[in-house]
């Protein structure tokens, strides 16, 4: 039976690799997999999914105004899915989630999508939010604060190293710009909560 997944972790804690293992275990064993990632993330080469361990693979691309439910339908036209693996899944839009449960519901294909559940000021990304909502499975992969404690929060640095509290939700970057911290050291560093 298809599911729809959410498997979501601050920066750094390996979704993209466990994406590509994940894709790599279905196409070992002769199975099709069609792999997804945001236009929005350009950090590397578009069309790919990149780990930071230096495995990556090549994707499709989706934008805000991608229909993704037309996307897989037409990929399932030329060849048998097993599977269907959408990194950056943050950035979907609440449509999107909604023609991926429709994929899962109707296509009958199951679809795991990687990304993060809040932004740098412990908000929910509306792409995740909805993966919350109407995900089968949800699935957390976890990395650790500098203090050892799990991480589930994440604080954006300017190029001098001043946590930064305010701005737009969407901000590319990697280590130079986000660091994962327990929810103790986030609150720390942006002043206890913000509003």
């Amino acid at each position: 039976m298809a599911k729809l997944y959410f498997h979501f972790a601050t920066m750094n804690a390996g979704k993209s690799t466990l994406l590509l293992q994940a894709s790599y275990n279905y196409r070992e064993r002769g199975m099709e997999t069609y792999l997804l990632t945001s236009g929005t993330d350009d950090r590397s080469d578009p069309g790919r999914v990149a780990s930071r361990i230096g495995i990556e693979n090549r994707a499709d691309t989706f934008f805000e105004t991608t229909d993704l439910f037309e996307m897989i339908e037409r990929r399932m036209n030329s060849t048998t899915l097993a599977c269907v693996f959408v990194d950056e899944a943050q950035f979907l839009k609440t449509e999107q989630v909604r023609q991926l449960a429709r994929v899962v519901d109707d296509l009958e294909v199951p679809v795991m999508c990687y990304g993060l559940r809040v932004d740098f000021r412990g908000r929910l990304f509306p792409g995740s939010a909805e993966l919350l909502a109407l995900a089968d499975d949800l699935r957390e992969c976890r990395t650790i604060c500098f203090c050892g404690k799990k991480a589930t929060m994440v604080v954006r640095q300017d190029e001098n190293g001043v946590v930064q509290t305010a701005g737009d939700q969407i901000q590319i970057g990697g280590n130079e710009t986000y660091t994962s911290l327990c929810r103790k050291h986030w609150r720390e560093a942006v002043g206890d909560f913000l509003d």
